[in-house]
């Protein structure tokens, strides 16, 4: 195998802080699926110290590091603290910086997300290949709109982020998730065109420089104090972390305006109308970026719960597969770790799953699940659609 010399920067404290204890283990979707010790945590973690012992890398090291879905799992299971999450996206860094761990298309793909014409444009043309038939349903997607309704503010109370896959694809889900601020008597404001994009896929990418530079543009759009909410998982994972990534102040007073749309409701609870009585049974899919980085989970219980029967399931907060860009690019991989997933939500009994992360969202769908946004059955009910 080709060998690379490479600097991985990361802190020595941090690769020796993994007693190799184990207890990650069963929390590790792809250790799971494959059996393989190097496809876990601390084996990923031992390829690390042994990269930043000897100055290189090769084929096998890029492998373990790139078949990582990120879900951070691990963090929450781990009783040492170890910050497997920044390793890891320090290690990708400097596998994009210093090699060619990622090729020119990839790139170029990221580069569009942060480009919402561009991002529009494509979205379209994918909307008329739909049309025709010609995109695979295996991949779960949406069905894209030819055309868009605007986002229409209704006041300045608070921000609503829209980003960028989400607000092309999805824009649907942030209707539903801004009428259901509304009903607690809020007005909803949106950012300019300036945060189209997080940077949260150019972070697990090791993209980290394209990120630093999504970030200032996207903080340059929320001017004022009001609280910014945001109803992707993920992305509100990225924002929260603004402070880390930029290294400045203002980064992190921003991010400390940063709620999940749950989060904000759960202390709004009594402003929202009140409950109808009886309530279907919905299972919740807790997103990796949710649970085990915002540590904000139960917040969509409190919310969902008011409406309906919040059926928490019983894989421990098992990751789904999705990934972010994940299950596009290790799809085999992906669907093994959604079936162990799926297995949980039929054992449930519940004929619907609410997830509050569109990649979860639509990578469970793929599979014939019945999937929406907590939100989305809030509002479905206020309407008494669902």
């Amino acid at each position: 195998m080709t060998k690379t010399k490479i600097d991985l920067g990361i802190p020595q404290s941090d690769l020796v802080s993994c007693v190799s204890c184990g207890l990650c283990l069963p929390h590790c979707p792809t250790y799971r699926v494959t059996q393989e010790e190097s496809a876990s945590p601390r084996g990923r973690i031992a390829l690390m110290k042994a990269a930043a012992d000897t100055g290189v890398v090769d084929e096998e090291f890029v492998g373990f590091m790139d078949a990582c879905i990120q879900c951070r799992g691990c963090e929450t299971a781990c009783p040492a603290g170890v910050q497997f999450g920044s390793m890891m996206e320090t290690t990708r860094e400097a596998l994009a910086t210093q090699t060619a761990y990622q090729p020119w298309w990839r790139r170029l793909g990221y580069q569009a997300l942060g480009w919402p014409r561009i991002l529009t444009f494509g979205s379209k043309i994918l909307a008329v290949l739909q049309r025709f038939k010609v995109v695979p349903k295996r991949l779960g997607l949406p069905k894209i709109p030819l055309t868009q309704k605007r986002l229409v503010a209704s006041g300045n109370d608070v921000f609503l982020f829209t980003g960028c896959i989400m607000d092309a694809w999805m824009r649907e889900t942030h209707q539903a998730v801004q009428r259901v601020i509304e009903a607690t008597g809020n007005g909803v404001q949106f950012p300019d065109r300036g945060a189209a994009c997080c940077g949260a896929l150019h972070v697990h990418a090791g993209l980290a420089e394209d990120a630093r530079r999504l970030a200032a543009k996207t903080m340059s759009a929320f001017p004022g104090k009001a609280p910014i909410l945001v109803d992707s998982a993920g992305c509100g994972a990225q924002l929260k972390d603004y402070g880390h990534l930029l290294k400045t102040q203002e980064a992190k007073d921003f991010s400390a305006r940063v709620l999940d749309v749950h989060e904000w409701l759960a202390e709004h609870l009594d402003e929202l109308p009140p409950a109808p009585k009886g309530g279907v049974p919905v299972a919740v899919q807790d997103p990796c970026h949710l649970r085990h980085v915002q540590r904000s989970h139960k917040s969509v219980y409190e919310v969902l719960g008011r409406y309906t029967e919040a059926v928490t399931l019983d894989d421990e907060g098992l990751c789904c597969g999705a990934g972010g860009a994940y299950s596009a690019f290790h799809p085999d991989t992906a669907a093994e770790v959604r079936d162990r997933k799926v297995a949980s939500i039929e054992r449930s009994g519940a004929a619907i799953v609410a997830s509050a992360n569109p990649g979860c969202l639509l990578h469970l769908r793929s599979a014939g699940l019945d999937v929406r946004h907590p939100l989305e059955i809030i509002d479905s009910i206020m309407t008494k659609d669902v």
